[in-house]
């Protein structure tokens, strides 16, 4: 029985086709049989180009999710409708490509003709002020470079690829197939040469004939001001090397901004907490808090009620784009009541209760403290 397809690339069924192309790429690449001299890697490699020759399309798919190889194969009989007309599926199959050869035939060429990189991602964490006022961090990252020993070719020194005897340097192979409806060719990429249109006879010892090399590299990156969790930064160039001469990809930087136990960040606004004594809250007071720029004046105005915001302007995020503009520092104040007093401060708190409720009063000074400041979470 054959396997599955979507198993064989090691994909879902709602797996995209990006996402079936890059599986393809990066198996190909692992058995390919100039690569890989294992027993049994030659099979491997048509069953895993046959897999992916069937899902990148989206025809051919759509008949394989739905009658299974018989849907996809020469003789397969496609519907159970279909009846004794086995292979009228694969007529069709044919008799559309014939449309699309030219097509088929440009992608074939642009296989064999410079190919670009893959491009790369990098996850990066950032610490919250990191993330505000952005600078430069260094990160290692592993990506394909040109093997500088055969210029990217794959071959000796002294040798070079000789053109594919099983595709005649197209990268592709024809297939006829004879219908009552006339003759019909379907064209697939070269198994032998994997569409490049050459093969390397003598390979470099460097790169073992890939043309490329895995290199770890350090980069330095520029953090803009004001980002957060979610910006993507696109460094160009630094992805995998393109293959044949052609250009690499690109390196694309994620950022992730940790949690800060002082700071939180609403926008371009820095939002923090702080308690003060009821004493300060009752006569107002001048303070030093910690910003994002260090420790700043703060001006509590007398009569501060619980959960009041304060701000201090211009101490914020600076916005991404434009790092002269900065939101604000909000800072929510909190007013500590103690739960036990001396019998000093009882005294004149019990005075300042007469005055202010009149000996008629009654109650603790926790009825008091709480007319004043309201209840408190």
């Amino acid at each position: 029985m054959a396997r599955d397809y979507y198993e064989i690339l090691g994909v879902d069924r709602s797996t995209d086709k990006e996402e079936i192309k890059r599986a393809y790429r990066r198996l190909a690449r692992k058995y390919h049989p100039d690569v890989n001299k294992e027993a049994g890697a030659d099979e491997r490699f048509k069953e895993i180009n046959r897999a992916y020759e069937v899902l990148s399309e989206p025809e051919t798919r759509a008949r394989y999710d739905r009658f299974g190889e018989a849907g996809v194969s020469s003789g397969g009989g496609g519907s159970p409708d279909m009846g004794d007309m086995g292979g009228f599926a694969d007529i069709f199959e044919s008799f559309f490509s014939g449309f699309s050869n030219t097509g088929q035939q440009q992608q074939a060429r642009r296989r064999s003709g410079p190919t670009r990189g893959e491009d790369l991602r990098f996850d990066l964490k950032l610490e919250f002020r990191e993330a505000v006022f952005g600078g430069e961090k260094q990160i290692k990252i592993s990506h394909l470079e040109t093997c500088g020993t055969c210029a990217g070719s794959g071959a000796k020194p002294g040798t070079r690829p000789r053109t594919c005897g099983t595709c005649s340097g197209t990268g592709q192979v024809r297939r006829a197939t004879r219908t009552p409806f006339g003759s019909f060719t379907q064209v697939s990429t070269c198994p032998t040469c994997n569409g490049t249109g050459q093969t390397i006879e003598d390979k470099c010892e460097s790169c073992n004939g890939l043309g490329l090399n895995q290199v770890t590299k350090k980069l330095k990156i520029t953090i803009p001001a004001g980002v957060d969790s979610g910006t993507r930064l696109r460094v160009s160039s630094e992805g995998d090397a393109g293959q044949r001469g052609g250009p690499s990809g690109d390196l694309y930087v994620y950022l992730f901004v940790q949690a800060d136990n002082e700071f939180e960040r609403e926008g371009i606004n820095v939002l923090s907490e702080i308690k003060i004594s009821y004493l300060q809250a009752i006569l107002g007071d001048k303070i030093a808090i910690n910003t994002v720029d260090g420790k700043k004046p703060l001006t509590i105005p007398s009569g501060t009620q619980s959960d009041t915001v304060l701000t201090l302007e211009g101490l914020g995020v600076p916005k991404l784009g434009n790092p002269v503009a900065r939101g604000d520092h909000l800072i929510r104040i909190k007013i500590d009541i103690p739960t036990k007093i001396g019998n000093e401060e009882r005294e004149v708190l019990e005075k300042l209760k007469e005055k202010q409720l009149g000996s008629a009063a009654k109650g603790g000074i926790g009825d008091i403290l709480g007319g004043i400041f309201g209840n408190q979470k």
